[in-house]
């Protein structure tokens, strides 16, 4: 299983005070160097933590993967056509959340979804669908041409009890499973951390998982290089 670092909240921490640090590229390139498989961001359209300028400069300086989060809405596609980055990741956008909350509505935007998913394919990016785990968004996703899904495991991490806890990993299994089954890529994220990581890293069909606020939360006590290797290393002790 890889590991995908979001670097939003550096961002949202220099933008607080309009200043130019912390850099998100500059910590790009630390998460790279302790491990990380990849660099995740989210160009939002209120722009209110990664800027047009991240990302670019992102794509000139990381040397493994860039994962670009956004909505499918005309002048952000158009932007990811300009960066071509290895993965886009369509996900909801509301403008009021602090974070995204669910997963797409893939049957009521079917249409503009598979749309979006042609123009970014014609500049050979791969495309994610960020969806609830159930079946028939794998169904959909497949239809509609997607490389693949990132499992939305939220539910799963603001569970309460240990009944519903696993209520909601056996959903994400199962989905995970079915994707692979009919040849999507499966991805998962979103409210990760260093306790709730465990299951989720035995779920064998899961191929990355995308993990940004608890490193960056983690980060602020023993700084970033040692937040994402021992991230890193839970992930790769676990497969063992």
């Amino acid at each position: 299983m890889k590991l995908t670092v979001n670097i939003d909240h550096i961002a949202t921490l220099r933008n607080a005070r309009g200043e130019f640090e912390p850099d998100p590229v500059h910590a790009a390139l630390i998460a790279e160097k302790a491990g990380a498989d990849g660099i995740v961001c989210h160009l939002r359209e209120d722009r209110r933590h990664i800027k047009d300028e991240d990302v670019f400069k992102l794509r000139e300086s990381i040397s493994t993967k860039l994962d670009l989060e956004m909505a499918a809405v005309p002048k952000i596609i158009n932007i990811a056509r300009k960066v071509k980055p290895e993965l886009a990741t369509i996900v909801p956008e509301r403008r009021k959340e602090l974070t995204t909350e669910g997963g797409l509505d893939l049957q009521k935007n079917k249409n503009s979804l598979k749309r979006a998913i042609e123009l970014l394919h014609e500049k050979e990016i791969k495309v994610s669908l960020f969806v609830d785990p159930v079946k028939y968004n794998v169904e959909i996703a497949k239809e509609i041409n997607a490389d693949m899904i990132e499992i939305h495991t939220g539910k799963y991490a603001e569970a309460k009890s240990k009944k519903e806890k696993l209520k909601h990993l056996h959903m994400i299994r199962e989905t995970a499973k079915y994707g692979k089954e009919i040849g999507l890529g499966v991805n998962a994220g979103h409210g990760l951390n260093y306790t709730n990581i465990f299951p989720i890293v035995r779920v064998k069909d899961i191929d990355e998982v995308s993990i940004g606020y608890a490193i960056i939360v983690r980060a602020v006590y023993v700084g970033l290089e040692n937040a994402v290797r021992e991230m890193k290393n839970i992930i790769k002790r676990k497969l063992k």
